[in-house]
């Protein structure tokens, strides 16, 4: 049920950076469809007073679905690695095969571990840390710092078929942890303390994600999102497209320990974000970003900021 608001109610609005926002906003705006988002693109790239554009040009929509709001965060990873194996780097990133097909199971990761692809030229580069690898694929893309002191980015290109099994949960069940104190770190320290134990573990999820290398993405830019372009550290966010379209201006007001007030972009997805008011923040590349991110499980609420026009016409297809 959507409800009009006006920047008036949106706590903290005066205090944020909206010229910041709106240069984001301006990364993907073209990529928007519809009659009024590619209008608003174009004044948006000539306008320097980000305040005045928002204000000017869209209303404040919130919109609800019954289920309790929702923000967590997400990172990039960087991992360690190098372009040929070696006894610290033995751990292969791997290309998608060529006998692989969408939607079809394909070999499981404890096939994969097991070596059922060695031999066949697919590793991209090979890292130093199992489970830090296995994390890279939970988030799907990541930077990886070579030996010679360049840096790759590697993207995600597939997966194999095989249905995901959360190992957090695994640990619980066999009593290993109670669900209260497991957490990604918690997770790595685990596998990295039971080495044998630990690989098993992993194994246990038997999806597996296959990479391709993004040499065209600068080193200090973002991953690429769900728009086909970088995203931006405590800028962007992962929606769900189904009721917040990508690209549009989000204000959030997130609680708990590290509360946030700040206009953000929709200009990502995932598959655990699902609502009108859940989001995903990103909160940057490497591990402080993750520490920071795997702390995040706040409520809140979040307002779409919609184009005046789409604003309206939202509350007559409600009201009739």
């Amino acid at each position: 049920m959507p409800t009009l608001l006006e920047f008036s109610d949106l706590n903290g609005w005066d205090d944020d950076d909206h010229d910041a926002a709106l240069s984001v906003f301006v990364k993907t705006c073209d990529r928007m469809d519809g009659f009024e988002w590619p209008q608003l693109c174009g004044v948006a790239k000539n306008h320097t007073d980000g305040r005045a554009f928002f204000e000017l040009f869209f209303k404040p929509v919130l919109i609800e679905d019954g289920a309790a709001p929702l923000f967590t965060g997400y990172f990039e990873p960087e991992l360690n690695g190098s372009r040929t194996r070696s006894s610290r780097y033995r751990y292969p990133i791997y290309a998608k095969p060529d006998d692989f097909t969408v939607g079809a199971p394909y070999l499981s990761r404890r096939e994969i571990a097991n070596g059922a692809l060695s031999g066949r030229g697919l590793e991209i580069v090979w890292v130093d840390d199992a489970v830090e690898l296995f994390f890279l694929q939970v988030q799907g893309s990541g930077r990886v710092r070579l030996d010679d002191g360049t840096m790759t980015r590697v993207g995600y290109a597939g997966k194999n078929g095989h249905t995901y099994r959360s190992i957090g949960r695994e640990l619980v069940r066999r009593g290993t942890y109670d669900a209260h104190q497991v957490s990604a770190e918690v997770i790595k320290n685990w596998v990295r303390r039971n080495p044998v134990e630990g690989q098993e573990l992993l194994n246990h999820n038997p999806s597996f994600v296959f990479f391709r290398e993004r040499q065209e993405l600068h080193a200090d830019l973002g991953p690429i999102g769900a728009m086909s372009r970088s995203i931006t550290t405590m800028r962007s966010i992962a929606v769900d497209p189904v009721t917040t379209p990508l690209g549009a201006p989000v204000w959030i007001e997130k609680l708990g320990e590290t509360p946030l007030n700040r206009l953000m972009v929709a200009q990502d997805t995932g598959s655990a974000i699902k609502g009108a008011q859940r989001a995903d923040i990103f909160y940057g590349t490497g591990d402080a970003a993750g520490s920071e991110a795997g702390r995040i499980k706040d409520g809140g609420r979040m307002i779409v900021l919609l184009p005046i026009q789409l604003a309206y016409g939202l509350l007559e297809q409600v009201t009739g």
